[in-house]
């Protein structure tokens, strides 16, 4: 590998450093703009903010409570009786 190869490959990798360290700058800006719009939006609008948060909470719950109540483990097989019924 000559010296010209080396430095390519030197530079190649600077240039790859310094395009992620824009692109991670860049996704903090839209970050920050998101949540500062969101927040804007909520204060405009609280009682759909209110609304929005009461059904993720219910969904996220519903689909906790589901995943206990209807999930099995690897042991039960396709005979196998409920939990309840044992």
């Amino acid at each position: 590998m000559t010296n010209a190869q080396k430095t390519g490959g030197a530079n190649d990798a600077a240039s790859l450093t310094e395009r992620a360290r824009e692109a991670a700058s860049s996704a903090g800006e839209k970050v920050a703009a998101a949540a500062s719009s969101t927040v804007e939006a909520a204060k405009d609008h609280p009682y759909a903010a209110a609304g929005i948060v009461a059904g993720v909470t219910a969904a996220v719950g519903g689909a906790a409570y589901a995943a206990t109540k209807l999930g099995g483990s690897a042991d039960d097989g396709p005979g196998s009786k409920p939990k309840s019924a044992q």
